[in-house]
């Protein structure tokens, strides 16, 4: 428990030490970072967001990139949420009002225990019905029943994480463990015993034997998360143990078999990162029997307010709020936003705005998107004859048939989706000017 005023610190503690639960506190970050030092896999970390020596957001940051990843909770007031729901790029797994702490925190903590035991920690999942994602879950469910190592393509915040859990839900491993490695967060020192494990006393600090990630999967999924990011020392130790099919914990004296599914997903053109030799080609080979490539929210427009909606469902519940829906401006902000964070960025602008909202309805203002992104041209450009009228008819539903925001979902001008409209016989489909 980090948190600087005394009072309500040792106010949480006890909540949580009635519950069952061992805690230790820290009132500075210096001190958290200490304590951290000793901190087991098993621990959870709960952090108030403004501290006197930092933030919150510094001790998440410092925390990843010692490759600790153990689940990160951020206590806020109301007035600071929308810097706790930017926390969650960094990977913190949650925030909480603090006028909330006394009904939320043990039911969060009870819940990640839970999805530990299982090997999860995720979103809800959501069918998505646009055209794009069903292609997707059609190659989802041809893969699936293999073994065969799938690579995720996709910008951040698109979901490739969610895409891996389909394929080991629809798979012959799904009661088996997921187990999810942010690469981002291993350095090459850091890589061998959080991939393989160690043995008690194999190197400093080594107080006692740890099983790594390939030894919790096993029988199941193992999901590279951004693998591009791997150190090339890391590559080939990987390589190796794919190849062979055998790992040796730090310090052991024998090989070990394991059964793993891999699944791999990243953000960048790994072509590019083997030709400036970044990444090895022989890697890549292994990791990319099958490719899947997961579409930016810009390109799935039919998506966003089925999306929005899902995740205005999950902020009424979590955030314990009754808003009803959006208003028709908020409606168009969002339709017309360029979401370079994608599905991500989506959850985060709906819960933050609904916790805002409380009730009613959202509105424009509530989203806060920023308006030089707002008024930017979306990817729902006209391609080609066949192609044109289907995206036409679609940006003109999701636009409630208004065709002035049909036309900045299309980026093209008022005058041109005229045109089109005339030339595709649509001219008297859709009334609403």
């Amino acid at each position: 428990m980090v948190e600087d005023n005394i009072v309500y610190c040792q106010y949480v503690c006890n909540l949580l030490m009635r519950e069952g639960y061992s805690t230790v506190q820290a009132y500075h970050l210096s001190t958290a970072k200490k304590h951290l030092q000793q901190a087991t896999d098993d621990d959870i970390v709960v952090s108030d967001l403004r501290l006197p020596d930092g933030n919150g957001i510094d001790l998440l940051r410092w925390m990843r990139k010692e490759g600790k990843l153990q689940p990160f909770i951020i206590m806020t007031d109301y007035a600071e949420v929308h810097t706790a729901v930017e926390s969650m790029k960094l990977g913190s797994l949650d925030y909480i009002p603090k006028q909330l702490v006394e009904d939320k925190l043990v039911p969060l903590i009870r819940s990640i225990q839970k999805e530990r035991q299982v090997g999860l920690r995720r979103m809800p999942m959501f069918a998505r019905d646009g055209s794009a994602f069903q292609k997707i879950m059609h190659r989802i469910r041809l893969v699936a029943v293999t073994d065969m190592s799938v690579m995720i393509f996709g910008e951040n915040g698109t979901g490739k994480e969610h895409i891996a859990h389909h394929l080991h839900d629809k798979s012959k491993r799904s009661g088996k463990p997921f187990v999810a490695v942010d690469c981002g967060s291993l350095t090459k020192e850091l890589a061998p015993s959080a991939f393989f494990g160690h043995v008690k006393g194999a190197f400093t600090g080594a107080d006692s034997a740890k099983k790594g990630y390939f030894h919790e999967a096993e029988g199941g999924t193992l999901f590279l998360d951004e693998v591009g990011n791997l150190a090339l020392e890391t590559q080939q130790m990987l390589l190796r143990a794919i190849q062979e099919r055998l790992y040796r914990p730090v310090g052991d004296k024998a090989d070990r078999s394991f059964n793993v599914r891999i699944i791999a997903a990243t953000n960048e053109d790994l072509e590019v990162a083997v030709n400036e030799k970044r990444f090895r080609q022989d890697l890549l080979y292994r990791l990319h029997d099958f490719v899947i490539t997961v579409p930016p929210l810009r390109d799935c427009q039919e998506d966003i307010m089925p999306l929005a909606e899902f995740f205005r469902d999950i902020a009424n519940k979590e955030l314990e709020c009754n808003v009803s829906g959006f208003s028709s401006e908020a409606r168009k902000a969002l339709l017309t936003h360029t979401w370079p964070g994608n599905v991500r960025e989506l959850r985060q602008k709906i819960m933050g705005a609904v916790l805002q909202a409380q009730e009613g309805v959202v509105t424009k203002e509530h989203l806060e998107l920023r308006i030089a992104e707002t008024n930017s041209v979306v990817g729902f450009s006209l391609r080609n004859d066949e192609e044109d009228k289907e995206r036409i008819i679609r940006a003109l539903r999701q636009a409630d048939g208004n065709r002035k925001v049909a036309a900045e979902l299309l980026g093209i001008s008022r005058t041109t989706l005229y045109n089109k409209l005339e030339e595709y016989g649509l001219k008297y489909k859709f009334e609403q000017s």
